[in-house]
């Protein structure tokens, strides 16, 4: 139950969980097992347009509040670390949200690149938007133009975002490209971050250099594994607590009045 689970400790602590399109739950199962959890779907746009369509409308038929869609990811990076270990997850997997769409037969970690749209272009994200009325966010934005594109095309927002450095290592952390990316959407769409974060500090960080919110990934993952929902619950609380000590060591009351001269030295 790690997505249940992590639904769970994402809620208790008041925070919105975003399901994979890769989730061993679907999003029917989600919301049926945590119907009171505030929710995102995280999309895979997938080469069979009617499928990837199906999964949009099962998350909006689940009462899902966004779709994040992944553009960063044409094909997989080469992940060096998990060659040299041998990481394998083993056997196939059972991908309910796929599954459901019509796919039935189990799919392997060689198979997902195959399933994925590669050509993925700013008319298909025009396409998705127009299926439903949640609104679109497009994660995995770095470079301004790409922004100001994703303003264009009808998202709400974007997710500034170098997926955890774990497609091309050398392009720039989510946190380097943050300013450039707000500079140039100038309020036209909400714009978050994810990567490194760490402590409740980094958020006052990222809010500084212009982000409305922050993504948070490995941490919760550590959670999840060291104690269950109660493990996510309580490292999402402790990031709280560290942003609400941080804002008042900075002499702010609130995360949206940070301003960039928390970073300055002679602030």
């Amino acid at each position: 139950d790690a997505e249940i689970a992590t639904a769970r400790g994402a809620k208790d602590a008041g925070a919105i969980y975003t399901l994979s399109t890769l989730a061993h739950t679907g999003p029917g199962e989600l919301a049926a097992a945590v119907p009171d959890a505030r929710r995102w779907f995280q999309l895979y746009v997938l080469r069979d347009r009617a499928l990837t369509r199906a999964i949009v409308e099962e998350a909006v038929a689940s009462g899902f509040e966004a779709i994040v869609i992944t553009v960063d990811l044409p094909p997989a990076g080469r992940r060096e670390r998990e060659m040299r270990t041998g990481f394998t997850l083993g056997g196939d997997l059972v991908v309910p949200s796929i599954a459901a769409a019509g796919t039935t037969e189990p799919i392997t970690m060689f198979d997902l690149p195959n399933l994925f749209d590669a050509t993925l272009s700013w008319s298909d994200i025009e396409q998705i938007v127009r299926w439903s009325d949640l609104p679109v966010i497009v994660k995995g934005v770095l470079h301004p133009r790409d922004a100001l594109a994703a303003a264009e095309h009808g998202a709400a927002a974007v997710v500034v975002s170098n997926h955890g450095g774990r497609q091309l290592d050398s392009v720039p952390s989510g946190a380097a490209a943050l300013a450039g990316v707000v500079d140039a959407v100038h309020g036209r769409v909400s714009v978050l971050v994810d990567g490194g974060i760490r402590r409740g500090t980094d958020a006052i960080k990222a809010r500084a250099l212009g982000a409305d919110a922050v993504l948070v990934g490995r941490p919760i993952l550590y959670g999840l594994a060291a104690a269950g929902s109660p493990g996510v619950s309580a490292v999402l609380k402790i990031l709280i607590a560290e942003l609400e000590n941080g804002l008042a060591l900075v002499g702010e009351r609130r995360f949206n009045e940070v301003t960039a001269s928390v970073l300055s030295p002679e602030s």
